[in-house]
């Protein structure tokens, strides 16, 4: 399918799915950052989805109210990356990624933990696995967004038997060891595994470029997705945090709420380590070059948790950063102008 069909089927469908009630309570939370009537902010919101190809909830996160129209265009959207998705990755992509069991069995080598599949696995093959990990996540092998996912006391699982029953019925098949996270990360907040976001592409001729780097945080919530209750703040070519965090809801944090951590200024440990993992994890996807990867950081060095087909995108907005442009420029230069900006 051509960019502009994909375009024009994705404003269809966006138009099909609008709910007027989300729309008013994406505009009131526009009204932190504007003193604009709410008629006006949403006829801007309308006019940016057709003019910028952007997302009601871009709009929001990115503060995009208060920009300029030059300012605007430098911002990277959702449905853009939708269509690069559908656009550079094959079409078994989804297939490949989405499928948790096969991409642990396919990468392994760079996963660090041990995991069982509940829908195969024997009631003793279970208690074996409890035995051996004192705690473990489960979650839909084919989930996204930290759907489903849940944490499980070895210790509290008194019938085994009719746990098992219960993950089926959830659908919470996949079950892994849960990882040992690195101290430094421990210390921003330990009750998730908090992991890297890089969104990478690799070139026709072998280069990955990394787009963008975050680190995503946990929230009163055993994981870190931004889509459930996590924050997240971008990072430098370094690993460092470059900003405070923010989650869904355009809360600013400078300080972690739990820990009291200071968010900027946070180092990844092992972050030359992610790069090279990520580099050699592409090479296995000759079909997919365009990927989001999360990665664990474990007191021994990262570890591959997936890989995204899909991946969202992470900006920083203005109101957190103090800056008013986005990073589709990183986009045109990995991928190209020409691909990036087609219509």
């Amino acid at each position: 399918m051509d960019q502009k069909r994909l375009r024009i089927r994705y404003l269809f469908d966006r138009a099909r799915r609008l709910n007027p009630t989300q729309l008013i309570e994406l505009a009131r939370q526009v009204k932190r950052v504007s003193k604009a009537p709410l008629p006006v902010i949403i006829g801007d919101m309308l006019w940016c989805s057709v003019r910028y190809e952007m997302g009601f909830r871009d709009y929001v996160v990115w503060d995009i109210r208060i920009l300029k129209a030059r300012e605007r265009a430098t911002w990277m959207t959702h449905p853009k990356a939708f269509r690069l998705n559908k656009t550079l990755n094959a079409p078994e992509s989804k297939t490949m990624l989405g499928d948790k069991m096969r991409f642990l069995t396919d990468f392994a080598d760079l996963t660090r933990r041990d995991w069982i599949d509940a829908s195969t696995a024997s009631d003793e093959d279970l208690r074996a696995f409890l035995a051996k990990h004192p705690r473990v996540i489960a979650k839909p092998a084919a989930g996204e967004g930290g759907a489903g996912i849940a944490v499980y006391d070895a210790a509290e699982v008194d019938d085994v038997s009719a746990w098992h029953a219960e993950l089926i019925e959830r659908d919470q098949t996949l079950l892994e060891q849960v990882l040992e996270q690195h101290d430094d990360l421990n210390a921003v907040y330990p009750d998730s595994v908090n992991t890297v976001r890089m969104i990478t592409y690799r070139d026709p001729q072998g280069e990955l470029h990394v787009i963008a780097s975050v680190l995503r945080i946990g929230n009163g919530a055993v994981i870190d997705n931004f889509a459930s209750g996590g924050m997240f703040t971008m990072l430098d070519d370094e690993g460092v945090a470059l900003y405070p965090a923010v989650d869904k809801q355009s809360n600013i944090y400078r300080q972690h709420p739990v820990t009291g951590t200071t968010i900027q200024g946070i180092r990844v440990p092992f972050y030359d380590q992610v790069v090279e993992m990520v580099a050699e994890a592409s090479k296995r996807l000759p079909s997919v070059p365009y990927v989001g990867w999360d990665i664990a950081i474990t007191p021994d060095g990262p570890a591959l948790i997936e890989a995204n087909h899909n991946s969202s995108v992470f900006q920083m907005k203005p109101s957190a950063s103090g800056i008013r442009t986005g990073l589709l420029h990183r986009y045109r230069e990995a991928i190209g102008a020409d691909v990036v900006d087609k219509r």
